[in-house]
């Protein structure tokens, strides 16, 4: 692996090679000024795997540099370096993002042996997954087949009451059993069927297994609620209510055990059309709850005007909330406003212990995460079930 530093002061620079080396990595070319060091990468002898940069830099400071970076088509990592306070390294980690560049994360000075490691073992794992998504490009054809032939199927991630620790339901994730690829993630494939016109195919399917699998968990007596994400496109057209209904008719679900969160990958085509779908909705007692909040094209206005009655922070406002002041303040105004109108709340992401304990003490309404459980086959619930019973008194109690 070939790698750029760059930073003004010397000192770093060596520390870091060193460090690098140690680690052994030894193929690291060191620029003090960012001007040579594009001038390095634009030279055809120089392919970079991973850049280091430092923000704060006479002539040319960091950001700059990224933006450069960015137009010269660089398509290795990128690390940023810096002593600065931890809300510029994330504007500054974001704005690299938007440029589309491969950014593995922020390195704080000084830099840690520790925490270099850290970042090359992301490194190599988004290489990995990158190469992969990279072979695996799906198009519409594909894609139809796979749902003709059945070889969607549904994953569900549970969600329990942090007060008691109760499961109280689950989300319902799709993923695609494809015949060669083996299973293909969501990300992979909804975008796909946005663009082209499936997505409503798509919304059925996973909908008719999701709600059989409820009946089933109600027949076993647990009386469990579900979330099924459906996509701003589904609600363009007039007769997704009916779908909706006619589905819960034949499965035999009472409507008030269905969740339906509404994904904002896209914004509403037909404003009118999709208030009128989730109106109706909610009056035939059908729960709403408003996905990723603060993040797509979520905003207040989406509370005003459509009758959402749960709330879901988003993962990037609940994971490392109680070390981060930021996130504090954003995580407490969500929840707030949630509080205000009467909506329950859900907080996704939930990854530790630190998570779930300052989500309890804050009276978050419930929790999804991998700290209580992965998204997992329907079959595989009821082990889970047996180790989480064992768990959650540990974690009430705590």
């Amino acid at each position: 692996m070939k790698i750029l530093l760059l930073d003004d002061e010397i000192f770093v620079l060596t520390l870091l090679a060193q460090q690098l080396a140690t680690l052994g990595h030894v193929d690291v070319i060191c620029y003090q000024r960012a001007a040579e060091a594009l001038a390095g990468l634009a030279r055809d002898d120089s392919r970079f795997d991973l850049v280091f940069c430092d923000l704060q830099m006479p002539e040319m400071d960091g950001v700059e540099f990224v933006r450069h970076l960015a137009a010269t088509g660089y398509a290795g990592h990128l690390v940023l370096v810096s002593g600065e306070d931890e809300r510029i390294l994330r504007t500054a980690e974001n704005l690299a993002r938007a440029h589309r560049l491969n950014v593995l994360g922020i390195l704080h000075k000084p830099v840690t042996l520790e925490g270099l490691r850290n970042i090359l073992g992301q490194q190599r794992g988004s290489a990995a997954s990158a190469a992969v998504a990279a072979e695996r490009r799906y198009g519409p054809d594909e894609l139809r087949r796979g749902i003709a032939h059945g070889e969607l199927v549904n994953f569900y991630q549970p969600k329990v009451e942090l007060a008691s620790g109760a499961v109280v339901g689950a989300e319902c994730l799709v993923r695609w059993q494809h015949p060669e690829h083996g299973l293909v993630r969501p990300d992979l494939f909804i975008g796909v069927a946005e663009e082209h016109g499936l997505i409503d195919d798509l919304t059925q399917c996973v909908l008719r297994q999701a709600l059989a699998q409820l009946r089933r968990w109600h027949d076993a007596g647990r009386l469990w609620r579900l979330a099924v994400n459906i996509s701003m496109d589904n609600l363009n057209h007039i007769d997704f209510y009916d779908q909706v209904v006619n589905a819960l008719r034949l499965s035999g679900v009472a409507p008030v055990d269905l969740i339906l969160e509404v994904t904002e990958s896209r914004l509403m085509h037909d404003p009118v059309a999709s208030l009128d779908i989730l109106t109706r909705l909610r009056l035939k007692r059908i729960s709403l709850s408003m996905d990723d909040f603060g993040t797509g094209h979520s905003s207040l206005s989406q509370l005003r005007d459509i009758p959402f009655d749960e709330f879901k922070i988003d993962r990037g406002f609940v994971h490392g909330v109680s070390g981060d002041d930021t996130l504090r303040a954003i995580f407490d105004a969500s929840h707030h406003v949630a509080r205000q109108l009467g909506m329950k709340t859900v907080a996704e992401g939930v990854e530790d212990c630190k998570d779930w304990d300052f989500l309890r003490a804050c009276g978050c309404d419930m929790a999804q995460g991998y700290f209580i459980a992965r998204p997992m086959p329907a079959a595989e619930l009821c082990g889970w079930l047996t180790h989480w019973e064992k768990r959650r008194g540990e974690l009430v109690a705590a």
